[in-house]
């Protein structure tokens, strides 16, 4: 198996900056406070060197995998939850981000992991099923970055304007969605 490039450590900082700001911005839009965040959003953010194979993709910059969680002190099955495990790819990043003139590492993780978050909420919230067809998801896909572009719209970030420009292709109106 290829070794995949994986984040360095000075970019390790820069995802953990977009984590910080993307779970402020998206808990801000939602209008949910800390302890609502951390009580209906239960999910960990890793990175290639974390991932197992079966985490590891190729193509998509991250996956949401769902896992089912139970507390240590409870064997009912009334106990367990949903628990959220969002797999970033270092490598698929880090390839289209060489590839694509003026795309800057800060602007594209921000991007990349709040689109994420917003599915994390919107299953934890059941705006959307996990296991939805794939045209159901195609929808939903566009939804969050129509979401995604309005929470950044109001932010000025060096770079940001050739992330949107990049996800442009995703960019389609509500009223075009409720005909699908």
């Amino acid at each position: 198996m290829e070794k995949l490039e994986k984040f360095s450590l000075e970019q390790i900082e820069i995802v953990n900056n977009c984590v910080a700001m993307s779970e402020e911005l998206v808990s801000n839009f939602y209008k949910m406070s800390a302890s609502q965040w951390s009580a209906s959003c239960t999910y960990d953010i890793k990175t290639l060197v974390d991932l197992s194979p079966e985490e590891t993709v190729y193509g998509p910059f991250a996956q949401i995998i769902r896992y089912q969680g139970q507390r240590k002190d409870s064997s009912l099955g009334s106990s367990t939850y949903d628990f959220y495990k969002l797999c970033l790819q270092d490598h698929s990043i880090l390839e289209t981000q060489k590839k694509t003139p003026g795309m800057q590492l800060f602007p594209f993780i921000l991007y990349i992991v709040m689109h994420e978050l917003i599915h994390i909420i919107r299953f934890s919230k059941f705006l959307q099923n996990f296991d939805a067809s794939h045209e159901e998801m195609m929808v939903e896909e566009m939804r969050v970055h129509e979401i995604t572009r309005q929470i950044l719209s109001n932010i000025r970030i060096p770079g940001l304007k050739q992330v949107l420009q990049f996800y442009d292709k995703w960019k389609m109106p509500f009223d075009d969605l409720r005909q699908l």
